[in-house]
């Protein structure tokens, strides 16, 4: 199988593994030095590297065939005892083999140096001293390989929980979009159908109106967020409906800061909450209603307000929240989190007032 990782990427993962070896020859090659002068034994710098890199660079290479077993022999279940019987059988070849390619280096190393060695001689000792040594470090490799598998698959499995989890977050915003849409559809149908029979021209106009406002509706399904500018222009074709159907007795002020339009906000976050105050703030009652929109910037947030002159809470908090209601919290806690909240009180001077606090995001290109 041809590898699809990067050349760049490849010769420095080489260049890592060369020079982690090296250092612990070099390391290896200073114990040796300081150790033989010690023990009235010494020998020279060059000595000690020329034997310690001799030893390392052996592993090295045997390292290669010995991360091959380990990535075909893995330390997992349902097969653990099995591969680890393998592995010791892998281990006693990987020493034997360290044993013969010393050897076969000490010879060379010897033949450059001056001095003659027979392959038996430098072979014998390798044997009784380092058959365990190099079995111990056959499973240091073995062990290093299965903990950096280990490793990626952990890695491997978060990203695609991660991605699981965005799509799911995703799926049910879609879920909550899809049915905020058909509410508001059946609310304003419902409102035309009653004006029916009292204004035809007026319901001819909330028609036309209608269709406008599910045009634009239909170009932002599937979008999450818009900026306040373009959800106070939807938000204004629905008062449009509204103000049709309930006259001079509906009036609408706004006081939104110039520095809040371009704050990206839930699509449809604020029709509902206008939608819930005109019908429990304003058409319950025959003197006229006043909904007031605010919106202004906090320290790191975006404060948003929707208020009515009605007769308030009873209890101070709301009883029972409707689909529109419980659907855009729903959708708040979705995209935000812990980040936002969303909450109705009364207000001192008659009327209730539902705060929308969202974590300050500007649209690209805003502020």
């Amino acid at each position: 199988m041809i590898s699809r990782e990067p050349a760049p990427r490849r010769v420095w993962k080489w260049a890592a593994a060369f020079g982690l070896w090296t250092l612990l020859g070099l390391s290896f090659a200073s114990q040796f030095y300081f150790s033989s002068a010690k023990f009235g034994n010494p020998v020279t710098w060059n000595q000690a590297v020329s034997w310690a890199l001799g030893d390392w660079y052996v592993f090295a290479l045997l390292s290669l065939p010995a991360l091959a077993a380990a990535r075909c022999l893995p330390l997992e279940q349902p097969r653990l005892w099995r591969n680890l019987v393998a592995h010791l059988a892998a281990g006693a070849v990987f020493s034997l083999a360290y044993m013969l390619l010393r050897a076969a280096v000490a010879v060379a190393q010897g033949w450059m140096t001056g001095e003659t060695i027979t392959f038996a001689e430098a072979f014998r000792p390798l044997l009784f001293k380092t058959f365990h040594f190099n079995l111990l470090v056959y499973f240091v490799i073995v062990g290093l390989s299965n903990g950096l598998g280990y490793y990626r698959k952990l890695q491997e499995r978060e990203i695609r929980t991660a991605e699981l989890e965005r799509g799911l977050a995703q799926a049910r915003l879609q879920a909550l979009q899809m049915q905020l849409n058909p509410h508001f559809l059946f609310n304003t149908l419902h409102g035309i159908s009653s004006l029916m029979h009292r204004d035809v021209e007026a319901a001819d106009r909330m028609l036309v109106r209608l269709s406008e406002l599910l045009r634009r509706a239909l170009e932002n399904t599937g979008t999450q967020e818009v900026t306040l500018r373009e959800e106070l222009d939807f938000l204004s074709r629905y008062l449009d409906i509204e103000r049709t159907r309930f006259g001079e007795r509906l009036t609408v002020k706004m006081n939104i800061a110039p520095d809040t339009l371009d704050a990206l906000v839930p699509n449809l976050v604020l029709q509902p909450l206008v939608e819930n105050a005109i019908q429990h703030g304003i058409e319950p009652h025959a003197r006229p209603g006043v909904i007031e929109l605010c919106a202004r910037r906090g320290p790191g947030t975006l404060e948003l307000e929707v208020s009515d002159n009605g007769a308030g809470l009873p209890s101070g908090q709301l009883k029972e929240e409707g689909v529109g209601v419980s659907n855009t919290r729903a959708r708040l806690q979705q995209l935000y989190g812990a980040a936002q909240s969303l909450e109705f009180s009364n207000r001192p001077e008659g009327g209730v007032c539902v705060a929308v606090k969202l974590p300050w995001r500007a649209s690209p290109g805003g502020r």
